[in-house]
């Protein structure tokens, strides 16, 4: 390996919107082979951090520079790493070695596009894949075409994100963290010089987490590249980064060695979940449910296969389990929105159990309006108003006055401050952080007032603050409302903080239920291992 030398240079960076400074005066260097990781709360200002490295226009820096160091062919115009007497890797001929002040060059300048050319990104929770086409396919899709050996290099990228076992599969019906892997080898596949992640593994299960993080370093180290990611988890910092920064509004309050600024991220951090909650008869029941897909290539996919079990009202119950174990499949199954292929799914609306494959106002069409489902994918109104998406949007039908009320009282009821509420209100939510759009889609849920919840990955790409604010929310929403909370989530944290019991699924069954420490301590959702387990998902 060469000599490390600079390739990213962030001096003094920045940004406004609207008059609110979202970075302030924000400096870093990242070498050859170096790791850079940004923790911070919703709204830090990290995600704009990485779309301004990524080059995106309306995140120009209103002072400040952002510098690549990289070869330049005066042939071909490819960009390389910065070493000098290498040729260029594209035609062979003499390269020069150039600090490019990416900001200062014209938007479709050669050499801007180049440079923008050799930047991966992941984005929170947008799991940019073709749908109707299978995993080999979008990653074949993301290959260069003067890459030789096309078909190798596939299949050597979904080895590295453990991914050859769904190589057939269609992306949709993928699970979360199975899209995010594919978003993972779609962008590596690229072979980028400056690799950017924002929550690059917010939504996978502890154990899959830690094989990606691995290898993510293994990718950075043995290809001489560099790589700049946020993270709410301390560990995904701890493992990954060789120097961390924490942001607050904009600016930094401490950089160093990760686990120093993770200590100090997580000062003050607790949360007490209280005593047991008295539960009612059962709400949701199902018997031998189960869910095939038709594959052309495959066959019969069994994605839940044969699950029993019934959930109480007002319990908040838990669907955990690997990546691709079935769980978002199941808590569609009780949403009515993917019908069983055999066995029953109930629900209990009043004294009645309605089935939910049972199309029509006399089955499904009954219960669905008590029901409330936010999606791992969830999406906002991007050209409407906070208070029109928590209100006209989704169909509410009452005086403006009344919806504004509720509006409010909901985003309190969500963690947002109370000196801040008129300010979202009027907000769009391009304006707003991930962690903070994820607020309000819960609370789009919530305003509707149903009987039963599910959240789907609720708190994946939150800090430990908000996670703390919503797992109160859950349970305050359960007290005062009398709800019932069915959650698919990776975040074990937020498990034993919120649910009554845990059902553990592995390969479409639910191999364990109980109490949710008990559960994750069976299986070792806490451990720290080298990821075999993640590696037989």
């Amino acid at each position: 390996m060469a000599k490390a030398v600079d390739l990213l240079v962030i001096e003094d960076v920045t940004k406004k919107f609207n008059g609110r400074t979202v970075l302030k005066n924000i400096s870093a260097t990242l070498k050859t082979g170096g790791i850079l990781g940004l923790i911070g709360k919703s709204a830090a200002g990290k995600s704009v951090l990485i779309h301004m490295l990524r080059g995106t226009e309306e995140y120009r820096p209103d002072s400040g520079r952002v510098l690549y160091n990289v070869n330049v062919c005066p042939k071909c115009g490819n960009v390389d790493l910065p070493y000098p007497e290498v040729k260029c890797t594209a035609c062979g001929s003499k390269c020069e070695t150039r600090m490019v002040d990416y900001w200062s060059l014209k938007e479709f300048d050669p050499l801007r596009l180049a440079v923008k050319g050799r930047i991966a990104i992941m984005l929170q929770r947008t799991f940019a894949l073709f749908g109707d086409m299978t995993v080999v396919e979008n990653v074949l899709e993301a290959v260069p075409e003067s890459t030789p050996d096309k078909v190798e290099k596939v299949i050597e990228l979904l080895e590295f994100v453990n991914m050859t076992h769904r190589t057939t599969h269609i992306a949709r019906d993928l699970s979360g963290g199975e899209k995010q892997r594919v978003v993972i080898a779609r962008q590596l596949a690229k072979e980028p010089l400056f690799f950017l992640a924002d929550e690059p593994t917010g939504t996978l299960d502890p154990n899959t987490a830690k094989l990606v993080h691995k290898r993510l370093v293994e990718y950075v180290r043995e290809n001489d590249i560099c790589m700049i990611f946020t993270s709410h988890w301390p560990e995904a910092i701890e493992e990954m980064a060789d120097h961390a920064i924490w942001l607050d509004a904009g600016e930094i309050v401490d950089e160093g060695k990760p686990r120093a600024v993770c200590e100090g991220f997580m000062e003050g951090y607790s949360f007490e979940k209280g005593d047991a909650h008295e539960l009612g008869d059962p709400i949701i029941e199902l018997k031998d449910a189960q869910k095939h897909f038709f594959s052309v290539v495959r066959g019969v996919v069994k994605a839940v296969n044969g699950v029993t079990f019934d959930i109480k009202e007002n319990e908040v119950f838990a669907l955990i389990g690997l990546s691709g174990a079935g769980k978002t499949t199941t808590s569609r199954m009780i949403a009515g929105m993917s019908p069983v292929t055999k066995g029953t799914v109930k629900v209990r609306i009043g004294d009645d159990w309605v089935n939910m494959s049972e199309e029509g106002f006399a089955g499904k069409g009954r219960a669905t309006p008590y029901i409330g489902f936010l999606h791992q994918e969830f999406t906002l109104y991007p050209f409407d108003t906070i208070l029109q998406n928590l209100s006209t949007c989704i169909g509410m039908k009452m005086p403006a006055e009344l919806a504004k009320m509720k509006a409010i009282q909901v985003l309190l009821s969500v963690g947002f401050p109370k000196k801040d509420i008129e300010k979202i209100l009027y907000s769009y939510p391009g304006n707003l952080s991930v962690g903070e759009t994820q607020r309000i889609a819960f609370a789009q849920v919530l305003i509707k007032e149903p009987r039963i919840i599910i959240l789907d990955e609720p708190t994946g790409t939150m800090d430990p603050i908000t996670k703390t604010i919503v797992a109160k929310s859950v349970l305050k929403a359960r007290e005062t409302l009398g709800e019932t909370f069915v959650v698919v989530s990776h975040d074990m944290d937020f498990i034993l903080n919120c649910c009554d019991r845990a059902a553990f699924m592995k390969d479409g069954k639910v191999v364990a239920i109980g109490d949710p420490e008990e559960i994750i301590r069976k299986f070792d959702l806490y451990d720290d291992h080298d990821g075999s387990e993640g590696e037989t998902e």
